[in-house]
């Protein structure tokens, strides 16, 4: 039997009017330790044509952000709690995605000021997911609060499907420097495409990766064929790739490829990533529990998932 303890219980699933929102819409079979998200901003100019956001937004995917000061009261009552009317502060530690509803790296001078609001304080932390490489600011000064988090995919997959984005290869060297200086930094290669000679790109992205620097940890994934996204997406070479030349299967969070194809990629990419050295967590993004156990990995028990060392938690 799954037990949690009273440090377990969310105090409010919300703060200023989704500012700050816990994440938990994920079923049972799909593994996802729920999360906080920081939304500071919707929308992203990178023209990504999988991206998920196209379907999360209807579309309007437009970048805007909300008002800094709005942010800022939000941080405040979260971390501080507000004595009238009554709010609690979030009291177990934690970390704070920024980039669930946009790239956490578009806006740096904005990213910057709600950074900052984070060095004011010990027990959270920021988590900046991105596909930029621009770190001129977190370059500056060190910052104790922030996890830093990058999403590549092979060459080939960012050449096809990745536009306005630097290429993998800058975002490894800006990761790389940022964790020459000693922050946290993690990697996500997702989505990974059975595109022609998959494991020659990947087994070469993997390569590059880990011969510049070892992340603290890796979250692989596959595609997620949302109803939303394609009903959304303008470029759907992606989808046919994945789902119509491929077989595939539904899931509890979307189509995804077949159950035989998703473990011979996740077994690849583990043995890849060992072949090299790589000794740290590694975990598969929104997959099915099924999957975890069919590639020997053990997630734990919904909803909280705590052998799961993903991308997004602690």
């Amino acid at each position: 039997m799954n037990k949690f303890t009273t440090a377990d219980k969310i105090p409010l699933l919300t703060y200023g009017n989704g500012i700050l929102r816990y994440f938990n819409k994920t079923p049972p079979d799909i593994v996802c330790p729920h999360f906080w998200e920081l939304n500071w901003a919707y929308g992203c100019p990178f023209n990504c044509a999988y991206c998920y956001l196209q379907g999360t937004l209807k579309g309007k995917k437009e970048f805007r952000v909300v008002a800094p000061k709005h942010i800022v009261s939000t941080l405040h009552t979260a971390f501080k709690g507000h004595i009238n009317p009554f709010i609690p502060a979030i009291s177990r530690p934690t970390i704070f995605n920024s980039g669930e509803l946009t790239d956490s790296l578009v806006e740096p001078s904005i990213m910057e000021e709600i950074v900052n609001e984070f060095e004011k304080q010990d027990k959270h932390k920021i988590l900046l997911l991105t596909k930029s490489s621009n770190v001129n600011f977190l370059l500056k000064k060190p910052k104790k609060q922030v996890i830093v988090s990058f999403s590549i995919n092979a060459f080939l997959a960012w050449k096809l499907w990745e536009k306005g984005t630097p290429s993998p290869y800058q975002r490894i060297e800006a990761a790389r420097k940022l964790s020459d200086i000693g922050y946290e930094v993690r990697i996500r290669i997702d989505p990974i495409f059975p595109i022609e000679n998959w494991q020659k790109e990947y087994g070469e992205l993997i390569e590059e990766l880990l011969s510049k620097f070892i992340p603290e940890r890796i979250t692989l994934g596959t595609p997620r064929g949302l109803a939303k996204t394609r009903m959304y997406a303008k470029d759907l070479s992606w989808w046919k790739i994945a789902f119509i030349e491929n077989s595939s299967e539904n899931t509890g969070w979307g189509k995804k490829l077949a159950r035989t194809l998703r473990r011979k990629i996740y077994r690849f990419m583990i043995d890849k990533l060992k072949e090299y050295g790589f000794k740290n967590h590694i975990a598969l993004c929104k997959e099915t529990k099924t999957m975890w156990k069919d590639i020997g990995m053990n997630p734990g028990f919904y909803p909280y998932w705590k052998s799961c060392k993903c991308n997004c938690v602690e």
